[in-house]
């Protein structure tokens, strides 16, 4: 890997417990450390609107929120996140590191909130302007040993029952097998060690296919 490196955009997901956070940290650091140019963030977040939704959606104190205005404030945060962040880092040629992104708005509001999968992919390429990530890595783990993991008083998406977060992972497992070119899953029973060397073996592969693909 060089700093010639086409831009390469990796965003991870999976049930909250599975160590996304510290996974997006780690490869950061490796790649930065092979002298790449890497921009990392948060979705939602990393803006000053992203992180207001944010605190609105998981910390706020609105007791009701019906799934389908939940998905369309994922989507705003995220059309922010593109504008301000992910778009401009691409064209700089950087990698970009994302913990979460339109995945978890299909799999959280669509396969486990009830919500079209469909409509929701539909409406979160109009969101992004159509910015995908060139792989998603989806960290899995059993429903149980992910809520054992989890650290905090936890937010409002966190409380919810059993069955909701079943219905997330599956939802993760179905589209990653749906589309195994740009996804791929890890075992995050692993250490964390083992995860990140895995994590790390599927980055360098995308950034080597890239590099050798003709530029257009």
């Amino acid at each position: 890997m060089s700093q010639s490196t086409k831009s390469l955009f990796v965003s991870l997901d999976g049930l909250d417990g599975t160590g996304k956070t510290t996974q997006c940290k780690l490869l950061a650091e490796r790649l930065r450390g092979r002298g790449l140019a890497v921009t990392s963030c948060v979705d939602p977040g990393a803006t000053e609107l992203g992180t207001r939704i944010r605190e609105l959606l998981l910390h706020g104190r609105v007791s009701l929120m019906t799934m389908r205005t939940e998905a369309l404030l994922f989507m705003a945060s995220r059309a922010e996140l593109v504008a301000q962040i992910i778009a401009p880092a691409l064209t700089r040629n950087e990698i970009v590191i994302c913990d979460r992104y339109l995945l978890a708005n299909v799999v959280y509001q669509g396969h486990a909130g009830g919500l079209d999968v469909t409509d929701l992919w539909r409406i979160g390429q109009f969101a992004t302007g159509g910015i995908e990530p060139d792989l998603t890595i989806v960290l899995d783990l059993p429903v149980e040993l992910a809520k054992a993991r989890r650290t905090g008083s936890g937010d409002r998406v966190e409380a919810r029952d059993d069955g909701y977060f079943q219905r997330v992972r599956d939802g993760f497992l179905l589209e990653a097998a749906r589309r195994p070119d740009c996804f791929q899953v890890v075992d995050a029973s692993l250490s964390t060690e083992d995860v990140q060397d895995r994590i790390y073996a599927a980055v360098v592969e995308q950034m080597n296919q890239r590099s050798a693909a003709p530029r257009g």
